[in-house]
């Protein structure tokens, strides 16, 4: 194996990260860092311009409250939180959010981001809290807004930071290595904000084979946020809550434009619509099937119903839609105008973010105008910032949250300088890009504060250094020493390459924790036979080996699932109740108890590796 260069970079904050939570926290890190005379970086495993789960662009921003124009408040944002994810989030992170959300997509507007105005120059809503936007390039905005502000020589790119360091109780940094050069990165800082996203194909995806790597969210985000924090120490909540979204068939377009703006139907094989022949189901999930809207779990209980009776396949009645909607026109050439306007929207809606679906409808000769196009749930994800909560437990602000809830400083986990946004942050669902971005802000300024009030540099012990080194590049001595004992370095007695560690994770996820196979359906049984088996892949993640810098990345991601899935089984074992069916459905608790409405936390003990799980109460403060 070559040499690899040990570069040390010290800096007041470390922003670990590249997507929307990152690039509002280096917003708002730089200006409180050039106030107080301190220095902040962040650290991306690629390159912010198209980084994190707003990469390929963004048809809507989905979270706007709208205050200064009087139609709703702080206090309806988070009583539809609340509701949507069936009774669990911490109100005072999503108050929190909330209040502020507005001025950060203000701030894009004067970025240059276009957003849809009417003829009076009002927003275009496509629901009651989402805004149209012209969102292809969403991502190169708001990332170069966040270079301007830190300065493109505090930005260090296309290196994937591994692992914490710990000084004691205290995280002092992050080690990691570049997947470019033979280069091994230590950054020391006095806090650190983790903002690295959530985690896709943990389980096995619906597309497979020529389609692998399709996914709803970003293939690349990992579980890095879960693992640093879970290593670091940092007691995490949600770990069970995953989420299941709904999307246009193969190709994962998305379904918010259609359902909240052109008013679609979703009706199955039989054009019958599932929400209303199945309405008497939301009865059995009282008092949340009885909300409005009705929480997007329900709404995908109700689709796979259908589907288990084997009236699929499921559709999003895109023809009807749109002849409704130009009907309202009565004139015929201003109707014939905006059925083209209509028509041009529906691909728009794709190519701004799902550029793939477009190329499937055209590939499979739907012209949405004209007949319906498939929709189906996708595979599980974890994810913090849509309408899952997976994530760590972190401290609210001093004037809104509950006593339990407040530990000196906003988005700072329960490990001291570490902070989380983001994915990276739990039980604050539904904020999306925009209020990612806003609670990124949120966390880098008290993080900034954290860093005043405690001016000494953590101590880093370099033996801890050397071992992590060795720990990181192992897999590529691994393959180094042993690649000549097969005549196929796929197939090897002394290794595992990557991909095929992933194919065995995703099929311990899938047929055991409750993924597509198994309907989402899981039991006590069937968790225990998961987490033996993933017991044996923790021994064979020892093995892992990789034949060059990409496949060592390949390694490290595969690992951080690997702790992501372990988490998720053992607090859905904890919970002993289905909360929230259409994510998944445990067959042995089958029913919703009001002594589990309640945060499941966890903590992993970095001395002896024993995981712990508490109850939490809920405190709501509306």
């Amino acid at each position: 194996m070559p040499e690899f260069e040990t570069v040390e970079i010290t800096t007041d904050l470390l922003i670990l990260g590249g997507g929307m939570a990152a690039c509002g926290a280096a917003v708002e890190a730089a200006y409180w860092a050039k106030k107080n005379g301190l220095k902040a970086i962040m650290v991306d495993k690629a390159e912010p311009d198209r980084s994190g789960a707003v990469a390929m662009g963004l048809s809507a921003i989905n979270q706007y409250i709208g205050l200064k124009e009087g139609d709703n408040t702080v206090k309806d944002y988070v009583d539809y939180v609340r509701n949507d994810l069936m009774g669990i989030t911490r109100e005072d992170l999503v108050a929190n959010i909330a209040r502020h959300v507005d001025s950060t997509v203000h701030l894009y507007e004067r970025w240059g981001l276009p957003i849809w105005k009417d003829e009076e120059g009002n927003y275009v809503h496509e629901g009651r809290w989402q805004l149209m936007i012209n969102g292809e390039s969403y991502k190169l905005i708001v990332a170069e807004a966040a270079k301007n502000a830190l300065g493109i020589d505090n930005i260090y790119t296309r290196i994937f930071a591994v692992e914490p360091l710990m000084d004691g109780d205290r995280c002092a940094g992050a080690v990691g290595f570049s997947v470019r050069e033979n280069k091994f990165y230590v950054f020391k800082a006095k806090a650190t904000l983790v903002a690295m996203g959530g985690a896709v194909h943990v389980f096995k995806p619906r597309s497979v084979g020529e389609g692998l790597g399709r996914s709803w969210y970003p293939p690349f985000n990992s579980g890095a946020s879960a693992y640093f924090t879970i290593k670091a120490g940092a007691e995490m909540t949600c770990q069970e809550v995953r989420f299941i979204p709904v999307r246009f068939k193969d190709a994962y377009g998305p379904v918010g434009a259609w359902f909240l703006l052109f008013k679609s139907r979703a009706t199955n094989a039989l054009g019958e619509a599932y929400m209303q022949t199945r309405k008497d189901e939301l009865e059995k999930w009282l008092p949340y099937g009885k909300v409005k809207p009705v929480p997007a779990n329900l709404r995908n209980w109700l689709m796979m119903l259908d589907v288990n009776e084997g009236k699929g396949p499921i559709y999003m009645r895109t023809e009807e839609a749109i002849a409704k909607l130009s009907e309202q026109v009565p004139d015929e050439k201003a109707r014939k105008k905006k059925l083209r306007e209509l028509e041009s929207e529906a691909w728009e809606d794709f190519l701004d973010m799902t550029i793939s679906q477009a190329i499937l409808w055209a590939g499979t000769n739907v012209a949405p105008e004209e007949k319906p196009s498939e929709i189906a749930a996708c595979e599980p994800y974890f994810i913090g910032s849509h309408s899952g909560a997976s994530g760590a437990w972190v401290s609210g602000p001093e004037d809104l949250a509950p006593p339990e809830y407040f530990w000196g400083y906003e988005n700072m986990t329960t490990v001291k300088g570490l902070f989380a946004a983001g994915d990276a942050s739990g039980a604050s669902s539904h904020k999306f890009s925009s209020g990612s971005h806003c609670e990124g802000r949120i966390a880098a300024k008290a993080a900034i504060k954290f860093c005043t009030e405690n001016p000494d540099m953590p101590n880093v012990d370099p033996k801890q250094v050397e071992e992590l080194k060795a720990k990181i590049l192992k897999p590529l001595d691994l393959f180094e020493q042993n690649k000549g004992t097969s005549s196929d370095p796929d197939i090897n007695p002394n290794y595992i390459r990557p991909k095929m560690f992933m194919f065995r994770l995703q099929k311990i996820m899938d047929e055991y924790a409750g993924g597509v196979t198994t309907s989402f359906t899981t039991s006590k049984q069937l968790l225990e036979k998961g987490m033996e088996l993933l017991n044996f892949l923790k021994e064979d993640a020892e093995k892992l080996a990789a034949e060059n810098l990409h496949e060592l990345m390949r390694c490290w991601e595969n690992v951080h699932r690997m702790w992501q899935a372990e988490a998720h089984i053992r607090t859905i074992l904890f919970r002993e109740e289905t909360r929230w069916p259409g994510y998944y459905f445990r067959s042995d608790f089958p029913e919703m108890k009001s002594d589990w409405e309640v945060f499941v936390n966890c903590k992993y003990n970095r001395d002896s590796g024993e995981w712990e799980f508490m109850k939490k109460d809920i405190k709501r403060i509306f």
